[in-house]
């Protein structure tokens, strides 16, 4: 029943989607597609570098070298077609708001997505992603997307993105596919993005579109304790193994990856950090080589800076509880004190934020802030 009504909640709203985008080209005329907004920043970054989006071209081409070497024949194609490509480090960005970080922002909230998932990001936008000011702290909202992987449907897909992005201009996208492996040049390319345009913005809370998430416990969280400049905070998972099973999602060859344990890293659902941390974890980025795994990359990155990230029991990225069909993983009163929760398809994450924003009575309140 309830897949049913996931599935009349997503076609109702693909069509109220495309009436909105029919309505808003009728009245605003033509469209300017692509290309950074003319809000974009002349000038250069506190460290030199340049305050405008400088990679205009993504002529890559393959490393060749390795397809001779013993241990390369023996890996799985999508792990070949990662290495061959692993050194085209930077894209072309289609969609860019550097007016995003205009001023002093005190809470940017990133989303990754991709281009089919428009109703995902409508419910954001709708509910705990809504950009506000409260209390004098501004918060702003972006979502990250590369490229349809859908051949068939990509120049379809590309344009309702564009419509989306000319209503509500908040996405940035780069020139390259979206796959599960391109997630961590998605990591890249926000981190530089991020260092370019956002000398302003005092804390970032990155996570998936997929997620139910408290503002109010995010800028509580923020008040009440002792910060430091490296603060990275999450659902860490410490002393993980890689997967070494070729069936597995999260598969990773020991040609890639040979040492016995992962560095600390948090869960990619959702963690927060400080913004100068963020600056500094793009230049951490570049000195690494790229891997497949985003969250892992992004612990890898923490352990050049010698930063180690924090773990809260407010961030669940694996659920409240990992049995998916207790009852606890529906019950209001524990998101009510909860930071992120994953992971909550639209229809179930509008239906949580009205419980948990209404008159909601709860027999008891769990201290976890």
């Amino acid at each position: 029943m309830a897949l049913y009504r996931w599935r009349v909640y997503k076609r109702a709203s693909v069509m109220f989607f495309l009436a909105v985008v029919a309505l808003t080209v009728v009245q605003r005329g033509s469209i300017s597609m692509g290309g950074a907004e003319p809000g974009a920043e002349p000038g250069t970054t506190d460290d030199g570098g340049p305050r405008t989006w400088d990679v205009t071209s993504s002529n890559c081409s393959a490393n060749h070298n390795l397809s001779s070497q013993e241990w390369f024949k023996g890996l799985e194609d999508n792990f070949k077609q990662f290495l061959l490509y692993r050194h085209c480090r930077y894209f072309p960005m289609h969609l860019n708001h550097p007016e995003k970080c205009t001023g002093e922002i005190y809470l940017l909230m990133v989303i990754k997505s991709v281009a089919t998932q428009h109703d995902r990001r409508d419910v954001i936008r709708k509910t705990w992603g809504k950009e506000q000011v409260v209390d004098g702290k501004r918060i702003k909202t972006l979502f990250l997307l590369g490229k349809s992987s859908n051949e068939a449907e990509k120049a379809n897909h590309q344009k309702l993105v564009e419509f989306e992005d000319y209503i509500y201009g908040d996405i940035l996208q780069w020139d390259f596919l979206d796959s599960f492996f391109n997630l961590t040049l998605k990591e890249t390319h926000f981190l530089k993005w991020f260092h370019t345009y956002c000398p302003g913005v005092r804390y970032v809370f990155k996570g998936d579109d997929d997620v139910f998430v408290s503002v109010e416990n995010i800028l509580e969280y923020l008040d009440s304790s002792n910060l430091n400049k490296n603060l990275f905070v999450g659902d860490v998972i410490l002393k993980a193994k890689p997967i070494r099973r070729k069936e597995n999602k999260y598969y990773i060859p020991p040609a890639l990856y040979n040492k016995t344990h992962y560095p600390p890293y948090a869960g990619g659902g959702g963690f927060l950090m400080d913004g100068n941390l963020a600056r500094r974890l793009y230049w951490a980025a570049d000195t690494l080589e790229l891997y497949p795994i985003d969250d892992v990359f992004l612990g890898m990155c923490l352990e050049v800076l010698q930063v180690t990230p924090v773990k809260h029991n407010a961030f669940k990225t694996f659920g409240l509880v990992k049995n998916k069909s207790s009852k606890m993983n529906r019950e209001p009163c524990f998101f009510k004190n909860m930071i992120v929760v994953h992971k909550l398809l639209p229809l179930d994450l509008m239906h949580m934020w009205h419980l948990v924003n209404s008159d909601l009575v709860c027999s008891q309140k769990v201290e976890i802030l």
